[in-house]
């Protein structure tokens, strides 16, 4: 029964505290609290009072600094989920962007002018011609003079005339062995005289050729067409045969030997110098004319 009042007492003897907050005044209620302390509790007097209120005070900072971590916790992963559809949303933009150079890459290909004279040069490229004047390849090789075109065609060693096939026509040849593909198959660069045309095997491994020219005055860019052209002006024709041509025909083999040489040389041809002989005669001729702006071309 005494723990019982005791208890009873100690309920009666506890007074309540009334007092508003102004967020505006916080010491203001703050005092208030001290002041009912102080009136209702013995709490002020003890020495330790200012400690254990600072050390409430620093419990209660720390306490609103955690509050505000986690505050600040949650705010940050807000706008994590929140850029998540915006990169989303920029992905219809991106083909947009790749759309444009391949449009401008196109209008680029549209225009052929810049192939065009790739393919000049590469028709316009010419080359050294071998020792025969022709050229030689992996599986023929062909050389000529002014009159003749010769054809060497490597076979497989003991072939007889009669496993070889060689059609020879005006503007075209056929060369090969039976039952399989032709070797040559194509048209000349001019025309030959079928007639003085002829083949045969030598030494049972080489099919040899010889087409005789029906233009005998003109040198072979190549012998079957879609071969290599080889460069005319680097022809040598072979001096030790001159003697066997007939007078008019040597003549005008030695002028277009004679003008090639000048045109290496960067010099005047046969026919130029020719022209500047007349000039310089009718000029002798006529000292009286002013031939101060004539060109001796």
């Amino acid at each position: 029964m005494a723990i019982i009042s005791e208890m009873e007492e100690a309920r009666l003897s506890m007074v309540p505290f009334s007092a508003s907050f102004d967020p505006s005044n916080p010491l203001g209620f703050l005092e208030k609290a001290l002041d009912f302390i102080g009136k209702e509790s013995n709490f002020l007097k003890k020495d330790t009072a200012e400690k254990e209120i600072s050390a409430a005070v620093r419990a209660a900072k720390d306490r609103l600094r955690e509050t505000e971590k986690k505050k600040l916790e949650k705010v940050t992963v807000k706008p994590m989920e929140v850029e998540k559809p915006k990169k989303e949303s920029l992905k219809p933009t991106e083909p947009m962007e790749v759309e444009k150079p391949k449009k401008e890459s196109l209008a680029l290909s549209e225009p052929m002018e810049v192939e065009k004279p790739k393919e000049e040069k590469k028709e316009s490229a010419t080359i050294v011609p071998n020792k025969g004047n022709g050229l030689d390849f992996e599986k023929y090789s062909w050389a000529q003079n002014l009159q003749e075109v010769t054809i060497n065609v490597p076979v497989p060693a003991g072939t007889k005339s009669r496993s070889v096939t060689c059609e020879i026509k005006k503007n075209r040849i056929k060369i090969g062995l039976k039952g399989q593909e032709p070797i040559i198959d194509g048209e000349f660069f001019h025309p030959v005289k079928p007639d003085d045309c002829f083949w045969n095997i030598e030494d049972q491994k080489m099919i040899a050729v010889l087409l005789t020219k029906q233009d005998q005055m003109e040198w072979w860019k190549y012998c079957v067409k879609g071969e290599p052209e080889i460069d005319t002006q680097k022809v040598e024709p072979e001096s030790s045969k001159l003697g066997d041509l007939d007078p008019e025909t040597r003549a005008t083999v030695e002028k277009m030997m004679f003008d090639q040489r000048q045109k290496q040389m960067g010099l005047p041809t046969s026919d130029e110098m020719e022209k500047q002989d007349m000039l310089k005669k009718f000029m002798a001729q006529n000292p009286g004319m002013d031939f101060s702006n004539a060109k001796f071309n």
